[in-house]
């Protein structure tokens, strides 16, 4: 009876001063723990709770079950057309094994470490593959796949899962920035002009165009303005004939007028025989 007596006021001393020993210990929803002894691991738990642990003998080391980020320096790497690009990336991570994760960088600044050597070599491999217009422009998500790819694979050794890779911002070394602008903008100056002459060529043939037309509608108007007074010339004549016919004496005397009309102005001179038959008219007899 005493046995037992002393055995649960021994239970009872421990339950009380456990709290003050650091015999339990809580796990919460976003970590996980590793509990080691001596520095060697002998539990590794994932699950959320109360857990107990010898006091001064077992440690326990708490890792983040949600997911973290990696902000890179920047770095300066070579492309395949030989041209320096400075990179600013980040990349979001998670502890999958938190074994392989404890044994390999043991916390998270030895994991960043590992991530960043990963990812400068992949992004050197990967970038050096590809030209600067393609990196900046074309084929940026495609690139960024197949180095978090490749960066995955690498990373599970460490018991690293690693989500994704982005690049954040992409410029040229600033000894390179003028150099490239004064490119850039010659090549805009190329094309302005390029685009001035194909205009100004366009412009003549449009030009060229509408003076045909121009000279294809006037001379159709002409041709039938004439073709218009021909008709009318020829009704003309044909209503004076028709009219002429009914007396044809009139018809050469109002003749002979207009031609006196003509000739005989106030300072002209003739010496024509009294025969001449332009001086018919003016015969006494004739008139009468």
């Amino acid at each position: 009876m005493k046995k037992l007596l002393a055995g649960i006021i021994i239970v009872v001393v421990l339950l009380v001063a456990a709290p003050f020993t650091g015999a339990f210990f809580v796990v919460k929803v976003n970590e996980q723990a590793i509990v080691t002894y001596l520095g060697k691991v002998v539990r590794v738990i994932k699950e959320p709770g109360l857990y107990f642990k010898i006091p001064f003998i077992y440690s326990v080391s708490y890792l983040s079950k949600m997911l973290l980020e990696y902000d890179a320096p920047v770095s300066e790497i070579l492309t395949k057309d030989k041209k320096n690009l400075v990179l600013d990336n980040y990349c979001r991570w998670k502890i999958d094994d938190p074994l392989k994760f404890y044994l390999s960088v043991r916390d998270v600044y030895g994991a960043m470490s590992r991530i960043d050597d990963i990812i400068y070599s992949e992004m050197r491999i990967e970038l050096g593959q590809h030209t600067l217009t393609e990196v900046v422009s074309v084929t940026r998500n495609e690139i960024m796949a197949n180095v978090t790819k490749a960066a995955r694979e690498k990373a599970k050794v460490y018991g690293i899962y690693i989500q994704d890779i982005r690049i954040k911002r992409a410029d040229l070394p600033p000894e390179n920035e003028r150099a490239v602008y004064e490119r850039m903008r010659a090549e805009r100056i190329r094309i302005a002009k390029q685009y001035r002459s194909e205009g100004l060529e366009e412009a003549q043939k449009i030009k060229a165009k509408t003076e045909k037309e121009k000279k294809i509608i006037l001379a159709e108007a002409y041709k039938k303005v004439q073709e218009i007074k021909g008709e009318t010339d020829a009704k003309v004549v044909k209503i004076y004939a028709d009219a002429f016919k009914q007396d044809p004496n009139f018809y050469e005397f109002i003749k002979t007028l207009e031609v006196y009309s003509e000739v005989f102005t106030d300072n002209s001179k003739y010496f024509l025989s009294t025969n001449s038959k332009l001086l018919r008219l003016l015969n006494k007899g004739d008139i009468q």
